[in-house]
């Protein structure tokens, strides 16, 4: 027998190698497929990838000062930051003042620096009017013109907006503060809010998504678990939310959540409100109240502004008025301001004599609010990855484990359960992930202490109009995002992730 390898490499009829033809044939199916998708490769670069690339560029890179105050930069970014500014500098400075009022530019300018120290774009402002008739000494000059000028500290921070490429807006957003020697500090005490506002974000992502999945995990035992025609009909149910603008369901919820709203009446028609006051008083004291009851609420206003809350209150409607207001201002009206203000000091006193019947809870405007609504909106995100796991489950395991001697508790914790945990991973990850960049809720119903991240990242883009600090608070946002993404990963496993 002939050796097959003696008659040289295959070739196809014309002579090529079989291999390079193959080679051609892949090449030219791999760009057909290629062709097929590059429309949506170009639409997600174009509208995803590279919008934000530059977006998180910017949290580093902002060249304003640069740009419009070129002379003082220069030498601001050879000037060590500790040393006292120079009279060259100075001179720069003016020339530059002169040169951006001329080019009506200064405004851009104050207000990056007014980004690293508040109260300088005034300052930049009022000496630009007067930088013309400036003469030598310009240090002396700058600081009659503005007191501030004669600031080490505001010099540092020129220095800081100088810097075109710059970890000031990452350390901002962390509540640290970059000077211009170079060194990195902690933000006073009052402006500290990023930290405290990234783990507000964090806890109620968390709570929203184990709501989610408390309520959405019967659901959808119930819609896989159902014949096909009844399942259908729920499901619609399910899907009815989306066809519903997320604007329009959050409205509603603040009809409901209000004083005087259908969740309130139904509380104080049941009884249900006196159970939850009394076991909220088990563990808080009266005055902490103020927040979830509008009857404290208003007990703890009188005793702070006195005149001016009853006032308020006796402005009000009588079927709006919680029974301690309308007490409150009966008082008032007979006898004056200092029997109603002792009235409420008895309120206070005896808080367990609230059995009135119609306490009402703030559950708007506060993170109660924020809560409901975005655990409403979002729970449908748990139930569908949920559904398609638990579709493909055969109800056959279940009964072979009962049949071998399993309680119901049993079969369903060792048999059903674990097949449903790459539901669970998918839709909690999609929850999670959708919660914790959320800003319409919270901007409606969450009030001060309902507020997340994402909001101060649109009040930065639409308001402030600090992109590059948004930028950062954003990135932040992604790092924290990609690493609890990673920490998933390496806990649970990505693959065994499934949405059906």
């Amino acid at each position: 027998m002939t050796d097959a390898t003696s008659k040289g490499p295959l070739t196809t009829a014309d002579g090529t190698p079989l291999k390079r033809k193959l080679e051609q044939a892949m090449f030219a199916s791999r760009l057909r497929a290629f062709g097929l998708v590059a429309p949506l490769l170009a639409f997600i670069l174009a509208v995803f990838v590279v919008p934000i690339t530059v977006f998180m560029v910017r949290g580093f890179h902002n060249p304003t000062y640069e740009t419009y105050m070129p002379k003082s930069t220069e030498l601001l970014l050879e000037w060590d930051g500790v040393s006292e500014p120079t009279e060259e500098m100075a001179a720069a400075m003016v020339a530059d003042l002169i040169q951006a009022r001329a080019d009506k530019t200064i405004g851009r300018a104050a207000t990056r620096v007014n980004q690293e120290y508040s109260g300088t774009r005034s300052m930049f402002t009022r000496t630009a009017r007067k930088a013309a008739k400036m003469e030598a000494p310009f240090m002396a000059a700058l600081v009659k013109a503005h007191k501030n000028w004669g600031k080490p500290e505001v010099w540092q921070a020129i220095k800081v907006a100088a810097t075109s490429w710059t970890p000031a807006y990452f350390l901002a957003a962390l509540d640290l503060k970059y000077k211009g020697d170079g060194s990195v500090v902690w933000q006073v005490e009052e402006r500290q809010i990023h930290i405290t506002l990234f783990l507000r974000t964090m806890e109620i992502s968390l709570i929203v998504t184990l709501s989610c999945f408390a309520l959405g995990f019967p659901v959808a035992w119930l819609l896989a678990n159902l014949k096909v025609r009844t399942a259908n009909l729920l499901m619609i149910l399910v899907l009815l939310p989306f066809w519903t603008s997320i604007l329009v369901r959050t409205t509603a919820w603040i009809a409901m959540l209000q004083g005087q709203g259908v969740v309130n009446d139904l509380m104080a028609f049941s009884g249900l409100n006196q159970v939850i006051l009394q076991f909220m008083l088990l563990f808080r004291d009266y005055g902490d109240l103020k927040l979830a009851s509008l009857c404290s609420n208003d007990v703890n206003g009188v005793l702070a502004t006195g005149e001016a809350t009853l006032q308020t209150l006796s402005a009000q409607a009588a079927d709006a008025q919680t029974t301690c207001a309308a007490e409150m201002v009966r008082i008032y009206s007979a006898s004056g301001l200092e029997a109603a203000v002792a009235q409420a000091g008895a309120l206070k006193a005896e808080a367990l004599r609230w059995g009135y019947g119609d306490e009402r809870f703030s559950m708007i405007y506060n993170k109660t609010g924020t809560l409901v609504a975005m655990t409403h909106i979002l729970l449908p995100f748990m139930i569908l990855p949920l559904y398609s796991v638990m579709k493909t489950i055969p109800p056959a395991y279940l009964r072979a484990a009962k049949s071998l001697g399993a309680t119901n508790w049993t079969a369903f914790w060792r048999v059903y359960f674990p097949q449903t945990v790459p539901g669970i991973g998918a839709g909690s990850m999609l929850v999670f992930i959708l919660a914790i960049g959320y800003y319409i809720t919270p901007a409606l119903v969450g009030g001060q202490d309902g507020q997340m991240i994402s909001n101060f990242i649109d009040f930065h883009m639409r308001k402030s109009l600090n992109w590059s600090l948004a930028a950062a608070l954003g990135g932040v946002l992604l790092i924290i995002v990609m690493f609890l993404y990673w920490l998933y990963d390496r806990v649970v496993g990505i693959d065994n992730m499934k949405f059906g």
